[in-house]
């Protein structure tokens, strides 16, 4: 009943997962732990599913003059977790917002667009009236 590619005796205590366990115990109770109580230890503990992204990026830096050190970490990879009600939710908002304000700003660009071209042809629907963009347009080219 191997549980693990390893087969030898102590292939268990070999497993870096029940290295970490048995370095953070105390000495007396982590020489005490059979082979068993650490397979159990390993199979309630899950399998380690934390370690496989795309890209793994952390790091620490230092700004001049502040005496602390800060670090970042970057993760970006597939989600293989479910979501709950809440996060699903949130998703949702969030992609309508971003789908949004897309929308939106693609529409103020056009808009612009439009009243630059409008300007440049020397078409004026009201009189008298200007938004003062074209003449700013205008001076970067003079």
């Amino acid at each position: 009943m191997a549980d693990t590619p390893q087969s030898s005796p102590d292939a268990i205590r070999n497993d870096p997962l029940i290295k970490k366990v048995i370095e953070r115990a105390p000495s007396n109770i982590a020489a005490s732990f059979t082979d068993e109580q650490l397979k159990a230890i390993k199979m309630s503990l899950g399998p380690n599913t934390w370690g496989g992204h795309f890209i793994d990026s952390r790091g620490t830096f230092k700004f001049p003059f502040i005496k602390w050190r800060f670090y970042y970490v970057f993760l970006l990879g597939k989600n293989k977790r479910a979501y709950t009600r809440r996060e699903k939710n949130m998703s949702m908002l969030m992609m309508f917002a971003t789908v949004g304000g897309f929308i939106l700003i693609s529409m103020l660009f056009g808009l612009l667009m439009l009243y630059l071209l409008k300007s440049a042809l020397g078409i004026d629907l009201f009189p008298d009236t200007s938004l003062g963009i074209w003449d700013s347009v205008k001076s970067y080219f003079d």
